[in-house]
């Protein structure tokens, strides 16, 4: 969810394991030379998920941690895109926490309908984020190294082949 730390948490993440780092709503932005609310404002909350799956499905890295827009979820054909060759990670958080962080809901960029409340959009993605997380970080009072420590871990356990 936005305010989940997807960015920060990603750089970081990417430091620690010696990874690039790609953030698909900054990919966006370049592309349409438009800010993620502008382009909202503008076109609609599924033209930017659009563009969203549109992003991710370009995408042909390796060695890279992707900090994903938070729609990426709907999107079944960039999920498997991104499961193809890496580890969903779902940042989880209280949606009180989330809108602790988040203190410009309607002017953030964010792809939800119109009229649609922060609550409705964190109950119709949580279970996405679940259905399609591989790795689930329970981000409540953790600092940011924190959870990165626990993706490694998450990592290590996905990646090692059981006996």
């Amino acid at each position: 969810m936005p305010g989940a730390g997807k960015s920060t948490v990603g750089v970081i993440l990417a430091k620690s394991l010696s990874k690039d780092f790609v953030d698909t709503d900054l990919l966006i932005q370049k592309r349409h030379r438009q800010g993620l609310q502008d382009i909202l404002d503008g076109q609609g909350y599924l033209k930017l998920r659009e563009f969203e799956e549109s992003e991710i499905l370009q995408l042909s890295v390796k060695n890279t941690v992707i900090a994903t827009g938070g729609s990426a979820v709907y999107s079944e054909r960039a999920i498997n895109h991104l499961k193809k060759n890496g580890t969903i990670v779902y940042l989880k958080l209280a949606t009180t926490e989330l809108l602790k962080r988040i203190n410009n809901f309607e002017t953030r960029g964010i792809a939800k309908a119109k009229g649609q409340s922060f609550d409705e959009l964190c109950r119709e993605r949580e279970l996405l984020y679940a259905r399609h997380g591989q790795i689930v970080i329970d981000c409540g009072n953790k600092d940011h190294e924190k959870v990165v420590e626990e993706i490694i871990n998450g990592l290590h356990m996905v990646l090692i082949p059981k006996e």
